[in-house]
């Protein structure tokens, strides 16, 4: 009778599977997974992924249950659907894939420089979509990346790839990256839960990309962040992207999911919350023809624009954004000279950019808004209008110069308290400000605008608190 049984069980196996692989879904139950959250089940979800692939594309199905995972390797012509109350953790065992060597890792960090220590990763595949409202927590990633170690520190990568589609996912706790994104051509992103421990989405070296509806809450690092590193070894903007109807914040980690959106006032990096949307960083191959639109910041830092290490950053377009309780500045453009890349490589340029429709209340009184290029290096054609910013307040005027600060790190806080509360412009040519209006909530006895090398600007109807504009420029 046990013998009937198992022959029984076995044929009734076979024949579920086989009727799954007609039909195109391939259960990862069926493969073998648990989905118990104690037994590993990231071999099973493999073999469930090369099945699909093998038969010339298919969806792998992962119902409800909870999947201890290592590596994932994702295939070309595949899915993976996600359903709800279905988890995919991230094991803190030693069941991960290494980092592999690269083509270089001198103008990048080592995060950027590694791709197969992920929970989840692709390369050089094409026509793959992560599906369904079920969720991927990076229990057991690590934080910061740890030179050969067996742990994984990012949850999704995806390097060398195309037509990639991300939709209706939670990401929890995603380690250094929640998805890293690396020379990805054709990249939807749409309807996604953040609420990681670092960068939410990074978007490096792209192309034809659109992110769209989704929620990033990152305290502690960038929620969604533009980059163009060496990491594919040449210099190759992210370009043609448009983001739109996002959120990004700052609150505590695991409070936007269990809805009770905290704020702490010692962040775990004894930092204020970043949670921001931004450009740069790593800014080797530069960005072009962005477009982010409808989008809000709340407890976070605010929009910023950076290209440092020699590329260009022209052809933007940002409108219909609302920000409340950002920490420092809410918009901050800055081309710099620190020059991370190969010798010869020449200082680039910021350009072309346009910003209308923006809110934001109860900004940082440190830092205000600045627009700073380098001695010899301005900043060029920037277009500003219907803004309007109220700041906290509580600024000291103070005749101390700003340092130039050429090659450092690109962040508000690089040059100090800036003596201007509105708006600080250094080494820019052609600026509209047009029905501009800045203000604060307690008294700020520093100017509402400071405007110093200063080109070609065209100024109308800006208002602030303090009706004395500084003006240091050259006509």
């Amino acid at each position: 009778m046990k013998r009937i049984f198992f022959t029984l069980f076995a044929f009734f196996s076979v024949a579920t599977i086989f009727a799954q692989t007609k039909s195109g879904i391939y259960n990862a139950k069926d493969f073998g997974a648990i989905g118990d959250g104690k037994n590993l089940d990231s071999k099973a979800i493999n073999k469930a992924i090369d099945a699909a692939a093998g038969t010339g594309g298919g969806t792998v199905y992962l119902p409800a249950g909870n999947y201890l995972s290592g590596s994932i390797h994702l295939k070309s012509n595949t899915s993976l659907y996600i359903d709800q109350g279905a988890t995919i953790i991230a094991s803190d065992r030693d069941v991960y894939d290494r980092a592999e060597q690269t083509v270089n890792t001198t103008y990048q960090d080592y995060g950027h420089s590694h791709f197969h220590n992920s929970l989840i990763w692709g390369e050089d595949v094409h026509d793959v979509s992560i599906l369904g409202p079920g969720t991927i927590y990076g229990k057991g990633l690590l934080r910061d990346y740890k030179k050969d170690s067996p742990i994984a520190d990012k949850a999704l990568t995806l390097y060398k790839c195309r037509n990639i589609i991300i939709r209706d996912v939670t990401f929890a706790h995603g380690g250094w990256f929640a998805i890293l994104a690396t020379g990805v051509d054709n990249l939807t992103i749409d309807n996604l839960k953040m609420d990681t421990n670092r960068d939410g989405m990074d978007i490096d070296c792209c192309r034809n990309v659109h992110v769209s509806n989704c929620s990033v809450n990152s305290p502690y690092d960038d929620g969604i962040c533009l980059k163009s590193t060496f990491a594919l070894g040449c210099a190759r903007a992210t370009e043609n992207v448009t983001i739109t109807n996002c959120q990004v914040s700052g609150y505590d980690e695991g409070s936007f999911l269990d809805g009770t959106y905290k704020r702490t006032s010692q962040p775990e990096y004894g930092l204020h919350p970043t949670g921001r949307i931004k450009f740069g960083t790593e800014s080797s191959g530069g960005f072009k023809n962005v477009v982010i639109s409808n989008c809000t910041f709340d407890y976070c830092r605010g929009l910023a624009l950076e290209t440092v290490d020699g590329a260009l950053l022209e052809d933007v377009s940002i409108t219909n954004i609302t920000m409340r309780y950002i920490v420092n500045s809410p918009i901050f453009l800055r081309l710099g000279a620190r020059m991370r890349g190969p010798q010869g490589t020449s200082v680039g340029e910021l350009r072309r950019v346009t910003i209308s429709n923006v809110r934001v209340y109860n900004a940082d009184p440190e830092y205000g808004c600045q627009i700073t290029g380098i001695p010899g290096h301005d900043i060029k054609e920037i277009d500003l209008s219907n803004i309007r910013i109220y700041y906290k307040g509580g600024g000291k005027a103070s005749d101390k110069p700003v340092p130039e600060q050429e090659k450092n790190y690109p962040e508000p806080g690089m040059f100090g308290p800036v003596p201007a509360y509105g708006f600080y412009i250094r080494h820019v040519t052609g600026i509209k400000l047009r029905d501009v209006e800045v203000s604060y909530l307690d008294e700020d006895t520093r100017p509402p605008f400071v405007l110093d090398d200063v080109k070609d600007a065209d100024i109308h109807n800006i208002r602030g608190k303090q009706r004395k504009v500084w003006r240091r420029s050259k006509e």
